[in-house]
């Protein structure tokens, strides 16, 4: 075939990645349930207007969703097949959690967008929401969690915190409106720097370049007090962006976690509403989070502070070793015959050999293994290693026979 049979930008996944994405998982949830959470599964499709009024859906974005008319036959409702599994998440606290202080929920789910040519538009992720909590124990919680499951995974990690909140500021002060902010940001985030220089010729001081400052990353509190020297008194809304980073920053550097600060590495500009994080395996970014204590009150009403994160799984598993198959070797269950006597005694004794736990092939023709049967009319002829065939008459003894020495 020279064409695929499937449809643009879906992947299948084979049995070797999908063993390595189970192992992400398994570390994601191990780590989750280590720290007091309770997995949820959200539908796929969910109506459209929960993510058009929660303002998630950049027009860029909405390009990407896929929307249909759920049609019942006298009326019909914009849905999409999820884009994106915080609001579904948050949507899901509303109608069932609300009453509760604080929700510490997660999840393993696709999300769908779509991508031009053959560009993924189904992507898995290991996502948590903290619904209820203050901060920064919030935000520090989830940088910890994130963190473990990589190093659960061994895979090196690099922490980068930002928040929206610095650069916000910064455009507000100089006179732009929301509609103005979002264009410059994506300006700067297609790498278009000029933009702060578009900046700064509509602010008053400071005397310093705003591109110096912001394009820079830096480590810690220095960098913090850096910017804020420079900052501060030209624009004063900055200080608080600036203390809640600083807290973050300065809890997470105490517990060991190496980090570096990220002015404007924020996506999702309009979203979120105070520190980040993003997640990097040498040069991939493979996840990130942060606080976005208004989507709930747009949602439904509700002030409730609440932030999340997510990992990406198909660019962790392109970065997990390899690892051998924890299972048990499989004992290979040959049959004589197609039907009758053999083949009903060749089930008998795989279903024996599942009940002792025993991982079983079963065919006319299966795969040579180190321990193997043969089962003919009137016996079983047991090998182990290549040993000569041991004629066996009850599933019982060949049972025993071959879990002595296991595997």
């Amino acid at each position: 075939m020279t064409e695929p049979m499937r449809c643009h930008g879906m992947r299948d996944i084979l049995p070797d990645e999908m063993r390595r994405f189970r192992r992400i998982e398994q570390a994601f949830r191990q780590v989750c349930l280590g720290w007091g959470y309770r997995e949820i599964r959200t539908p796929t499709i969910e109506h459209l207007y929960l993510f058009t009024s929660a303002g998630t859906l950049s027009p860029q974005m909405l390009e990407r969703v896929y929307s249909f008319l759920d049609w019942d036959g006298w009326s019909g409702e914009r849905v999409v097949l999820r884009p994106d599994s915080t609001i579904p998440a948050a949507r899901l606290y509303l109608e069932h959690l609300s009453e509760s202080q604080r929700a510490k929920l997660f999840y393993v789910q696709n999300v769908f967008r779509f991508a031009q040519g053959d560009e993924s538009r189904e992507d898995w992720q290991c996502g948590v929401e903290l619904t209820g909590d203050t901060q920064p124990e919030g935000d520090v919680e989830l940088i910890l969690m994130a963190c473990e499951t990589l190093e659960r995974l061994g895979l090196p990690v690099e922490v980068k915190l930002s928040d929206p909140g610095i650069l916000r500021a910064v455009l507000e002060h100089a006179g732009f409106d929301l509609s103005e902010q979002l264009a410059l940001y994506d300006r700067l985030l297609e790498g278009d720097l000029g933009a702060l220089d578009d900046v700064q010729s509509r602010l008053a001081g400071p005397g310093v370049s705003l591109r110096g400052l912001l394009t820079v990353e830096g480590e810690g509190s220095r960098y913090l007090n850096n910017l804020r020297s420079a900052l501060a008194t030209a624009v004063p809304a900055i200080a608080r962006p600036l203390d809640e980073l600083a807290t973050v920053s300065d809890v997470v550097a105490e517990v060991g976690i190496a980090h570096k600060i990220a002015p404007i590495l924020v996506r999702n500009f309009e979203y979120y509403t105070g520190p980040v994080f993003h997640l990097f395996v040498g040069e991939t970014k493979v996840g990130g989070g942060g606080r976005y204590d208004a989507l709930l009150a747009v949602l439904g009403d509700l002030a409730v502070p609440a932030s999340g994160f997510a990992l990406e799984m198909e660019l962790l598993s392109k970065l997990v070793a390899e690892t051998p198959d924890e299972e048990l070797p499989a004992i290979a269950v040959r049959y004589e015959g197609a039907d009758g006597r053999p083949l009903g005694n060749a089930f008998s004794l795989a279903r024996a050999l599942r009940s002792a736990g025993r991982v079983v092939e079963l065919s006319r023709s299966a795969r040579p293994a180190a321990r193997e049967v043969t089962v003919t009319e009137d016996a079983f002829l047991v090998t182990v290693n290549g040993s000569r065939p041991k004629r066996l008459s009850r599933i019982e003894d060949v049972v025993e026979a071959l879990s002595a020495d296991r595997p």
